[in-house]
């Protein structure tokens, strides 16, 4: 093991150890066999050590996400995972804290890629005439959601004592994201045989506008997945524009 290997794996057990989650470079120049100048020759200061330490957390949370076969159910595929989002704070509590301080200079690059594989989900739902909101806002109202909730049961365990919150919110940020008909009945399998509810029925007396969010978040969805552009770009971007108020637009 290279001895910037040995300094980052000995700082990121002294985090999870600490019992508020700070080290001090002393602590493990001494745990790892080093002297200073090779702490700082690898890392720069103390910030740049736990910097590297943040970025050896998400690894570790990404690991799992990035061989992840997604499934064929997008809806569930984002339950599990902001039931494993925090699973791994709850197991990983002074690192969780660490890797969502405002302290750090920038978000680290997995974290960009956390949020990236999240909205890849929300755009897989959108396609399937799921989504209520356009992917990107989504995406930043379920991660802030679920880094809040997260951070509250590992810095706070005293008053949040029930980690049944994590669902209650889940579900309620859900509600709100996805169509009714997906919260409703979300393991349902669709019939075959039965008639296709989105069809244009003669009769209908009305267009039912508690519909058209959900529509245009799905058509701009499937429009990004054409093989060949059908616009030009100035129409494309004016249409992406229309249909993101569409379906980003307050409900009363």
């Amino acid at each position: 093991m290279s001895t910037k290997a040995r300094i980052l794996e000995v700082a990121a057990a002294l985090v999870a150890e600490s019992p508020d989650g700070d080290v001090s470079t002393r602590a493990v120049c001494e745990a790892a066999g080093v002297g200073a100048p090779a702490l700082y020759r690898h890392f720069g200061d103390k910030e740049g050590l736990l910097s590297a330490v943040v970025d050896h957390g998400w690894d570790k949370y990404l690991a799992t996400k990035r061989d992840r076969v997604p499934g064929t159910d997008p809806v569930q595929d984002l339950r599990d995972g902001w039931d494993t989002h925090v699973e791994f704070a709850l197991h990983n509590p002074n690192l969780y804290r660490l890797m969502n301080s405002p302290a750090m200079r920038k978000p680290p690059a997995a974290a960009l890629e956390s949020h990236r594989i999240l909205t890849a989900d929300l755009q897989r739902a959108a396609e399937q005439g799921k989504l209520r909101l356009a992917p990107e806002l989504a995406a930043q109202i379920i991660m802030s959601a679920n880094v809040g909730v997260a951070l509250m049961l590992v810095s706070r365990p005293a008053t949040f004592t029930d980690v049944s919150v994590s669902r209650r919110v889940r579900d309620s940020v859900h509600t709100m994201v996805f169509t009714p008909d997906v919260m409703t009945a979300p393991t349902a399998t669709p019939d075959p045989s039965a008639p296709d509810a989105s069809a244009a029925d003669p009769s209908a007396p009305e267009v039912d506008e508690s519909r058209l969010p959900a529509t245009a978040a799905r058509l701009n969805a499937l429009l990004r997945q054409a093989p060949a552009p059908v616009l030009s770009p100035a129409e494309d971007a004016l249409l992406t524009e229309w249909l993101n108020r569409i379906s980003n637009a307050p409900r009363s």
